[in-house]
């Protein structure tokens, strides 16, 4: 990294905070996406962690004048290489900016700076009597303004929505180095456009997320697991919408193959609960009054049943909910070492069958492993392209772009969760329309002239 820009990072937060050899920065120019399809990180970079918007707008001045490239870095927990550097770069952490601001009970809101941890909220929340923060992706090292412009979700969102469903304001520092802040405490706001909602999911392409305003929930103490087995897994698939339409909205709706568990499980030294038929539903269920979770639970098995379910349980005590879902977590983990991608595509909720049944001919059309698992409540299901050694198989690129393909031609998305990042940009002509990506490109172009903000990601 050329010695003039180290400098004047060191100028703009102290030397203390700047990083440039290559042991030191090893951590900050990777995320979680699998190795068989990670882009190839830039060694050529300096790593600086700012304190407030004041110091981050120093920094983006200075970039935008030298022409430099600035990522922003949270907790390095993506899956889609939108925080990897490609270029020589600028590579800016946030994780000094880590406080939380304050819990606003009358409000029911909670204002926080981006390098604030899911972890943190959690704990934060724990302790709080009667509020929290619904949206959990998944890893507890996500930092807020990660989050944020990944539009992060996870197993809760068949109740509360995902990220963008909660975030209320933003302070964001623009490529241009100008510090704005969108939204507030509201709960309504209908002046010009919504320059909140543009940043979300933006993957760190139009600006600096510096603190965010988020929504809080009730909390209650009332809360059960619920595993339902079925033979056929497109009974169990059909028989979500029916209890969607019941007017019954569980913290979370599950589509588990049960083989998955059980390596996951044996993996852990634990052991799935459900003996019975070949795919579980887990749903999380949390009411307010202790006869409501179970009259929910009955009514859940009631349709389950009349639907061809084999068996049910509920899970009542912490520990026993604790077991399910840490074997439901630990899926991933327990097959890491195989797995070559991760998609994330959504379909309409309907359509979810249609959907396995294109996955299962395209498995035995390129001899491939591609197990389901996913959020069946809102129609976001993850396959795993999986080989015995984790790498690519042959038809890679062919196979995920037909996936892709299938999901949107039911009137799907080819990322639900993980985002573009740099690893499905080329996927987007699949989703959207040429007319359709040059408004992207110019809504970009507007907020970062001099495309210093992590090009070759999303849109770029």
């Amino acid at each position: 990294m050329d010695k003039r820009i180290i400098e004047a990072m060191e100028k703009i937060v102290g030397v203390d905070w700047v990083a440039s050899d290559a042991e030191k920065i090893n951590s900050y120019i990777t995320d979680e996406t699998e190795k068989a399809i990670a882009p190839v990180p830039c060694f050529d970079c300096v790593v600086v962690k700012p304190v407030d918007a004041n110091e981050i707008s120093e920094i983006l001045k200075y970039a935008n004048n030298e022409d430099c490239i600035v990522i922003a870095r949270g907790g390095g927990t993506g899956c889609t290489g939108a925080a990897v550097p490609i270029k020589p770069s600028i590579i800016m952490s946030l994780e000094r900016l880590n406080k939380i601001i304050d819990v606003d009970d009358a409000n029911m809101m909670v204002e926080c700076e981006a390098g604030v941890t899911l972890f943190d909220l959690e704990d934060t929340f724990k302790k709080h009597d009667s509020l929290f923060f619904p949206v959990h992706p998944g890893d507890e090292g996500a930092q807020v303004g990660g989050m944020v412009v990944e539009n992060a979700g996870g197993v809760r969102a068949v109740r509360h929505g995902v990220m963008r469903n909660q975030i209320k304001g933003l302070e964001i520092v623009l490529p241009t180095g100008e510090i704005i802040k969108t939204g507030g405490k509201l709960l309504k706001d209908n002046t010009g456009y919504d320059l909140t909602h543009l940043m979300i999911g933006s993957e760190g392409t139009l600006g600096v997320v510096t603190k965010a305003i988020l929504k809080l929930y009730p909390k209650s103490s009332n809360s059960g697991s619920l595993l339902v087995s079925f033979d056929d897994k497109a009974k169990a698939v059909e028989v979500v919408p029916k209890i969607l339409r019941e007017g019954i909205t569980p913290l979370a709706a599950e589509y588990i193959e049960r083989d998955f568990m059980l390596r996951s499980a044996k993996d852990l030294g634990l052991e799935w609960p459900a003996k019975k038929g070949i795919v579980d539903l887990y749903f999380i269920l949390d009411e307010p009054k202790e006869e409501q979770l179970y009259e929910t639970s009955a009514r859940i098995v009631e349709i389950c049943d009349e639907n061809g379910a084999v068996d049910s349980l509920i899970a009542e005590t912490a520990k026993e909910q604790r077991t399910i879902l840490e074997i439901r977590s630990h899926g991933y983990p327990s097959v890491q070492h195989m797995v070559v991608d991760i998609l994330d595509v959504a379909v309409p909720v309907s359509k979810i069958m249609d959907y396995m049944n294109g996955i299962d001919e395209l498995a035995e059309k390129y001899n491939a492993t591609i197990p389901s698992f996913g959020h069946a409540g809102d129609g976001n299901i993850h396959n795993f392209i999986m080989t015995e050694d984790g790498e690519k198989p042959e038809g890679y690129e062919e196979l995920s772009k037909e996936i892709y393909k299938l999901a949107v031609g039911l009137g799907g998305t080819i990322t639900a969760e993980h985002g573009v990042g740099k690893v499905r940009n080329e996927r987007l002509g699949i989703q959207f329309s040429p007319k359709h990506l040059e408004i992207m490109r110019g809504i970009k172009k507007v907020f970062d002239p001099n495309n210093i903000m992590n090009p070759g990601t999303g849109i770029n």
